[in-house]
């Protein structure tokens, strides 16, 4: 029988040590808000997509590498939104079986199994204009739904619940709809996109009103795809 070869592990002389970065990769399909989540090889390990930061490069370049190698998209909105760095979140059971499973060749005190702090990202895209990839050490990586999301490992879920709140927050300061939303959309696809971050029902009317106070968008030509009388027109952001 064939003695399958080790790989070699990941020299720390390459990477920061203690220091990794999660983000979080929401989507809109045009009614549910989605989240990118990666599966891990043969440990039912559900994670958000993350990685490690090179010596030779920035944190900012480091989280743009990940999420280009993941979603094939550049240009993508991003905004780094809090650093995760309790104690609980140290887990070397956890990655040593994520490696063990990859047929990496391990070693007492690799520098992996040490603790890090992780600075969160969320993102923003079109869940259209994706294919997702996984990483070398996943199985799988699929859109879950905010309400329909297995349980992730470690403070994964603290990291998801803290960036739709700041993504809740920051919704009409920073017009993050502008990300999940072609260049000309309808007050319909708009609402929904407020609807699907909010987690709520809003009346058309009273929301309307408001957005169009704002005098954020511009009005073009109406978009017809049935009766004219009740073609609605399209919009952009200013």
């Amino acid at each position: 029988m064939t003695k399958i070869k080790k790989k070699k592990l990941p020299d720390s002389k390459d990477y920061i040590p203690h220091l990794a970065y999660d983000s979080v990769i929401f989507g809109f399909n045009g009614n549910q808000l989605k989240i990118l989540v990666l599966e891990y090889h043969n440990t039912k390990f559900f994670a958000l997509p993350g990685g490690f930061v090179k010596r030779t490069e920035n944190l900012d370049d480091a989280v743009k590498r990940g999420l280009r190698e993941r979603t094939g998209l550049d240009n993508i909105y991003l905004e780094q939104f809090h650093t995760f760095g309790s104690l609980s979140r140290s887990d070397p059971k956890t990655m040593r079986k994520i490696l063990q499973e990859n047929n990496y060749d391990l070693k007492d005190n690799y520098w992996m199994f040490d603790r890090f702090i992780s600075v969160a990202y969320y993102a923003l895209i079109n869940y259209d204009e994706v294919n997702p990839q996984p990483d070398k050490l996943s199985d799988s990586i699929n859109w879950y739904a905010i309400n329909e999301l297995p349980s992730l490992m470690m403070d994964h879920q603290e990291i998801v619940d803290k960036a739709l709140q700041v993504l809740r927050d920051n919704l009409e300061r920073k017009l993050v709809g502008m990300n999940l939303l072609p260049p000309k959309f309808t007050m319909k696809q708009l609402q929904q996109v407020y609807e699907a971050i909010l987690g709520e029902k809003l009346r058309r009317t009273s929301f309307q009103r408001k957005i169009l106070a704002m005098d954020i968008l511009q009005r073009h030509e109406k978009l017809f795809q049935g009766k004219a009388h009740k073609a609605p027109y399209l919009y952009s952001f200013h």
